[in-house]
């Protein structure tokens, strides 16, 4: 179940005919991998994903390397960011993210990249060698020689084309995804959706399902009533789904406690954090983080 509408509207989009349709065309052309991706998120969203460098997807059989892949998705993925990144990640691979808005909210972004401007060298394999080794990386050395020296690479030039290209789609996919929320404002009461907005905005804070219904000018019985039937979940229920959503991109930095983390989010205990994150998620934060970098 997710609480995340800005989520929520990227899964919808991802499953359209039109996104489906340029994802085809886009990586026939250029050779690339292709994600539309929430601003928010926890897995390596080129994984998997056709035209996927054989180099990447090495990588991931380490947690060492797999950190620095999600780091990489990370420095992306700033909520402030109104212009296409790009991140050049330890082995020299670029990766790019351009950001989808519905006026002057940030919903997601189009991700694609694992390519290189200028072609592989000797020196940098032995360089990047010596690296996975220290890293502890366990695969055979000579299939990383053979994925490192079969990534693609294209001129710097074209690779502004493919983000000016991902660009004039974002802006297609803004237009779609306003007239998709103006279908699903239609269809949800307008103190639903302030609802929504001031739970989002104060997750962080000791908010109360009173304070919530006052924000929306409604009583606290028939905000519950009304809450209950538009989104399926309590106050307390959404609330902590959204908390936990949050909780779970945060788990990509290995540099913060899992306490840290709790607190971080707007829960006041770290056993209450543990107790519902195994609820919704169906594992322990330690499990899913380790879980995640061993993916």
């Amino acid at each position: 179940m997710v609480c995340n509408d800005n989520k929520s509207l990227i899964e919808r989009l991802s499953k359209s005919q039109i996104f489906q349709d340029y994802e085809r065309a886009f990586s026939e052309a250029t050779g690339l991998p292709l994600a539309l991706r929430p601003v928010e998120v926890w897995q390596l969203v080129l994984h998997g994903k056709k035209n996927q460098s054989p180099f990447c997807s090495l990588m991931i059989n380490g947690s060492r390397t797999c950190a620095a892949c999600l780091d990489v998705q990370k420095k992306l993925s700033s909520p402030d960011v109104i212009v296409p990144q790009t991140v050049t990640c330890f082995a020299g691979l670029i990766d790019a993210a351009v950001p989808v808005r519905i006026g002057n909210e940030l919903i997601g972004f189009l991700q694609t990249g694992q390519v290189r401007t200028k072609a592989p060298t000797r020196s940098e394999l032995n360089r990047i060698t010596k690296l996975l080794i220290s890293w502890g990386l366990s695969v055979d050395l000579k299939r990383v020689e053979e994925a490192f020296f079969h990534t693609r690479v294209i001129s710097p030039k074209q690779f502004e084309s493919v983000i000016r290209l991902l660009s004039i789609f974002a802006q297609h996919l803004s237009i779609v995804s306003h007239q998709l929320m103006i279908r699903q404002a239609n269809a949800e009461p307008l103190n639903i959706i302030k609802a929504k907005k001031y739970i989002h905005d104060h997750q962080t804070d000791d908010i109360s399902l009173s304070e919530v219904a006052k924000a929306v000018n409604t009583s606290t019985y028939y905000f519950c009533k009304i809450f209950k039937k538009s989104t399926g979940l309590n106050f307390t229920e959404y609330l902590s789904c959204v908390r936990i959503e949050k909780a779970k991109n945060l788990l990509l930095n290995p540099n913060l406690r899992v306490s840290e983390i709790a607190y971080e989010v707007g829960f006041q205990s770290l056993t209450h954090f543990n107790r519902v994150f195994r609820k919704l998620v169906g594992e322990s934060p330690t499990a899913f983080r380790n879980n995640l970098m061993s993916t």
